[in-house]
């Protein structure tokens, strides 16, 4: 067990980094969602969801 941890431990610290990164990204997302921002370029007039992403709660 203790070789293949010696071998791989590049591995599982880059995959620890990578993790990290990942979920400090989600928790941006979702605290920028529940502050009502986004990351909206307010161009309405070439946007799919116009009718939608500046409704009124």
């Amino acid at each position: 067990m203790l070789s293949w941890l010696a071998a791989n431990i590049t591995t599982i610290l880059i995959g620890m980094v990578l993790l990290v990164v990942v979920v400090a990204i989600v928790v941006s997302l979702i605290k920028n969602m529940r502050k009502d921002k986004s990351s909206c370029g307010c161009d309405c007039a070439s946007c799919p969801f116009s009718g939608t992403c500046h409704q009124k709660r």
